[in-house]
């Protein structure tokens, strides 16, 4: 895994684990990696992968089961969703409307382009 600048590694971690959730890769009430062996897995520290973990667990994303290990929680997608969302309309989407208006883009080409990137990324999407 490659790492940027920004946000902090512990988030882009915390990123990577949804990630897996939304492609179904980590279902829900399994077991997911280890702090240990995710660490190694990404070569990064098990303290800034148990940084992310404990940023998941809060958000009800995974939870630990004692003596167990850490699970995906039953409810884990809709909390990412829920959160991802939130980041996104508070983070990204000011940015975008600002230079859709500035730019003087139509909402229609937006909405044009919105459609061919999905089909053409993600072509067995159900619409």
């Amino acid at each position: 895994m490659e790492f940027k600048d920004s946000p902090a590694i512990y988030l882009q971690i915390a990123h990577y684990v949804c990630e897996q959730i939304l492609l179904k890769k980590w279902k829900a009430e399994e077991k997911i990696m280890s702090i240990r062996d995710l660490g190694e897995l990404i070569e990064i520290s098990p303290n800034t992968v148990q940084r992310a973990y404990d940023f998941l667990q809060q958000r009800e994303i995974i939870q630990n089961v004692r003596g167990v290990g850490l699970f995906v929680a039953a409810d884990a997608e809709d909390n990412i969703l829920a959160f991802r969302r939130e980041q996104f309309f508070e983070n990204e989407l000011p940015d975008t409307f600002r230079n859709i208006y500035l730019l003087k883009i139509d909402m229609k080409q937006v909405v044009e382009r919105y459609e061919k990137f999905v089909n053409k990324n993600f072509p067995n999407k159900k619409k």
